[in-house]
C-alpha cells in the first residue's frame, strides 16, 4: 500500500525543479494511496492537486491549503464530504466514483464561498430521487453540476420544493446506511476468514518444506539433474493451485464497496508476490565446475569468450598462445599459470596443450599495438603420455574490445 511521502512528492516535482515548497499543482493519481496526509504542512502554496484512482478512505489534512483551487479526488474510497472549510479557494471539486451515500454531508461545502463546480456522479447518492434538486438548493452558489449548468430556473424550482426533497433524501441515506454496515460486516467477515486460510497455509508449507533449504545442497552435489526436477516440479505445482485460486477470484460475485477494491488490491500484490518467489525458486543452480577429470585430463573453458590462438612453432620448438584480453586491461588483472600438461590464464584459468612445456622458461608478454597477451611456452623433448596430443588451434568468437566487468573471467584455456 502506498503512502504519501517526501520523496514521493518531489519525484513529481521535476517540473518546479524538485522543489515542493512553492509547489502550486502535484498529481498523485494511481499510487494506491490510502491516507490523505503531509501535504498542507509541505505544500502550502497549492492551487492545483490530482489524486484520483487510490485507495483514500476520508477527505482530511486539507484544511491549510488556503490556496487551492482544484481538488480531484475521483476513484477513491471516500463516504463523506467533510474537512474541506479551510481551502478558502476551492473553486473545483471532483468526487467523482466514490461512495458518497451521505449525501446530506455537502453542507459542509456551503464554507467554499468560490466554489462554482461539483462531480458527483458515479457516487450512491447520486441515485437518490431527488439528489440533483438537493444538491442545486443547498449549494447556491454552484454554478456547474456533474458537468451541467445550473439554470436559475432550476434553482428557484429546487428552493420551492426543498423540505419535501430534503424528506426524501434523509430517508434514503437511513437505508443506505443499514446497507452500509451489513456490507460493512460482512466484508470483516471475510477479511477474518481469508486471515486465518492464509495463517494455516503458511503453517502447512512451513511443515512441508521446511527443510529444502538444508537438503537441496546434497542434492546439488549428489544428482544435480533430480534437484532441478524437484524444484521444477514444486514451481509447476504451486503456480496450477495459484492459477485456480486466482480464477476463484475474479469470478467470485461482489459487491462494489471500498471493502472490495482494497480486497483486489490485496489479492493483487499477493500475486506479485507469489511470482517473485516462484522466480527465485525457478533460478537453477549451477552444477559444481570440474576442471579436471578423474583420470588427471585438463578440460578446456573459455568463461569469458575471449579470441585466442595456440600455435606451434616447430622452428623454435615451443608453442605460442595468443590471447586477445581486453586492450586497455591493466596488466595486474591478468595470472598466467603454465603447468607441464596446461597453461591457466585468470583474466580476472586453462588450455590444455598438446605436448610438454617447460614453465620456468615461458614467457608472457602484452602486445602494445593489440593489447593481446603472447605466451612464449618452450617444449620439452618428447611427447606427454598417458593421453592422446589436442588440436593446435582453437577460436571463440565474442568481440575481443568489450569492457570487463567487476565478474572474475576465468579463461581457462584447458
Amino acid at each position: 500500500m502506498g503512502r504519501i511521502t517526501e520523496d514521493l512528492i518531489r519525484r513529481n516535482a521535476e517540473h518546479n525543479d524538485c522543489i515542493i515548497f512553492s509547489l502550486e499543482e502535484l498529481s498523485l493519481h494511481q499510487q494506491e494511496i490510502e491516507r490523505l496526509e503531509h501535504i498542507d504542512k509541505w505544500c502550502r502554496d497549492l492551487k492545483i492537486l490530482y489524486l484520483q484512482n487510490n485507495l483514500i478512505g476520508k477527505i482530511e489534512n486539507v484544511s491549510k491549503l488556503k490556496k487551492l483551487e482544484y481538488l480531484n479526488l475521483a476513484l477513491n474510497n471516500i463516504e463523506k464530504i467533510e474537512n474541506l472549510e479551510g481551502c478558502e479557494g476551492l473553486t473545483k471539486l471532483d468526487l467523482t466514483v466514490n461512495f458518497i451515500g451521505e449525501l446530506s454531508s455537502i453542507k459542509t461545502l456551503q464554507h467554499n464561498i468560490h466554489l462554482k463546480e461539483l462531480f458527483l456522479m458515479g457516487n450512491p447518492c447520486a441515485d437518490f430521487d431527488g439528489y440533483r434538486q438537493f444538491v442545486v438548493a443547498t449549494l447556491q452558489r454552484l454554478k456547474w453540476l456533474d458537468g451541467k449548468e445550473i439554470e436559475r430556473s432550476e434553482r428557484i424550482q429546487a428552493l420551492q420544493n426543498f423540505p419535501v426533497i430534503e424528506q426524501q433524501i434523509r430517508e434514503q441515506e437511513k437505508a443506505y446506511c443499514l446497507r452500509r454496515a451489513k456490507d460493512k460486516e460482512e466484508a470483516l467477515k471475510n477479511l477474518r476468514e481469508e486471515d486465518k486460510n492464509e495463517a494455516e497455509e503458511r503453517s502447512y508449507e512451513g511443515q512441508r518444506y521446511g527443510n529444502v533449504s538444508t537438503t537441496l545442497p546434497i542434492l546439488e552435489s549428489k544428482d544435480h539433474v533430480q534437484a532441478l526436477e524437484v524444484q521444477e516440479g514444486e514451481c509447476n505445482q504451486k503456480k496450477f493451485k495459484d492459477s485456480e485460486d486466482d480464477f476463484e477470484f475474479w469470478n467470485k460475485p461482489s459487491l462494489f464497496t471500498p471493502e472490495s477494491r482494497l480486497e483486489t488490491l490485496r489479492h493483487m500484490e499477493k500475486q506479485r508476490k507469489d511470482q517473485e518467489k516462484l522466480s527465485e525458486k525457478k533460478k537453477k543452480v549451477k552444477p559444481p565446475r570440474i576442471l579436471i577429470t578423474k583420470d588427471g585430463k585438463a578440460l578446456n573453458v573459455n568463461d569469458p569468450k575471449l579470441d585466442f590462438s595456440l600455435k606451434d612453432d616447430e622452428k623454435h620448438n615451443q608453442f605460442i598462445l595468443d590471447l586477445a584480453v581486453y586492450r586497455y586491461m591493466d596488466t595486474s588483472l591478468i595470472n598466467v599459470d603454465v603447468q607441464p600438461t596446461y597453461v591457466r590464464v585468470t583474466v580476472k584459468g586453462k588450455l590444455v596443450l598438446p605436448a610438454e612445456v617447460k614453465p620456468d622458461s615461458s614467457s608472457a608478454k602484452r602486445s602494445q599495438t593489440t593489447g593481446h597477451l603472447v605466451i612464449c611456452m618452450p617444449k620439452v623433448d618428447g611427447i606427454i603420455t598417458g593421453w592422446r596430443p589436442t588440436s593446435k588451434s582453437g577460436k571463440s568468437t565474442v568481440d575481443s574490445r568489450r569492457e570487463p566487468t567487476n565478474q572474475s573471467y576465468f579463461t581457462r584455456l584447458q
